[in-house]
């Protein structure tokens, strides 16, 4: 828990994209809340700042092949559009279909020494971090909750919380069934702050659609990285500018358009 003299950590996921030791980054979460979407984008955001990274979906589900729209296998796969992103699918469970119990018993004893390597690896926090991702609902909170208290009690280190699907009160929201979920959204995040007081909590929009696809993925990544500003109806200084600009060039043409119509009545 944070105390009085310490500020809250920022919420984005700036501070695992600046810590160059981390070699492994566990997202995970209840199903359908968008886990496959930020892993996605922050194997995007990560590729910036690292030579190479391997986005790896134990999901039989296939959902990376579709955040991306390119087929991936068990091989790691070049994503289209990167020099040094790829991805892969795995099964991280009934891997003993494959092999058999005894070839599987037999290949673990060989690995040993890596299970170890590894094990050690995960349980260092200058290594290894897990990013649990969310819903602003009560069964969401309740297996956050859980799931934290489970990588505490195996030491793996865990400081980032992605809420996804937030409703905001953008342009001035009329619907009364929108503003009951509001207020419903509100009161479990203002739990979530108040459990996860010392963890990044990176809030994220409900969007009208899906982030499918390189270029979305891209665009809904500035979310991750700098927090979410709704819009409140005035915006900012430079989108109040923009919206001036284009003003001012819809009444260059209007008057454009009028003149021609004046000139040609003259003629007439």
């Amino acid at each position: 828990m944070a105390t009085d003299d310490q500020e809250v950590p920022e919420g984005s996921v700036q501070n695992i994209l600046s810590q160059e030791t981390l070699k492994w980054v566990f997202v995970g979460g209840k199903g359908g809340v968008g886990k496959t979407t930020c892993s996605s984008i922050l194997s995007i955001l990560l590729s910036r700042v690292r030579s190479s990274v391997l986005i790896i979906s134990t999901d039989p589900a296939h959902n990376l092949s579709d955040a991306f729209q390119q087929r991936f296998t068990k091989a790691p796969t070049l994503v289209n559009g990167f020099n040094n992103l790829y991805a892969m699918m795995t099964r991280m469970f009934g891997v003993e279909e494959e092999f058999g119990e005894d070839a599987l018993l037999g290949r673990l004893e060989g690995m040993k020494d890596v299970i170890e390597q590894v094990n050690r690896q995960f349980k260092d926090p200058d290594m290894t971090t897990f990013v649990c991702v969310c819903i602003p609902e009560f069964l969401s909170l309740y297996e956050t909750e859980r799931l934290v208290q489970e990588l505490t009690k195996f030491e793996i280190d865990t400081h980032n919380i992605i809420i996804n699907q937030v409703l905001y009160n953008e342009e001035g929201v009329e619907s009364k069934l929108l503003k009951a979920r509001m207020r419903m959204q509100q009161k479990y995040l203002d739990q979530f702050y108040m459990l996860y007081d010392d963890f990044h909590i990176t809030k994220l929009p409900l969007l009208p659609e899906e982030v499918t696809g390189v270029e979305a993925l891209k665009a809904f990544s500035s979310h991750f990285a700098t927090p979410y500003q709704p819009s409140t109806g005035g915006g900012t200084v430079e989108e109040l500018e923009r919206k001036i600009d284009a003003l001012k060039q819809q009444l260059t043409d209007a008057e454009e358009e009028l003149e021609k119509l004046r000139k040609g009545k003259q003629i007439a």
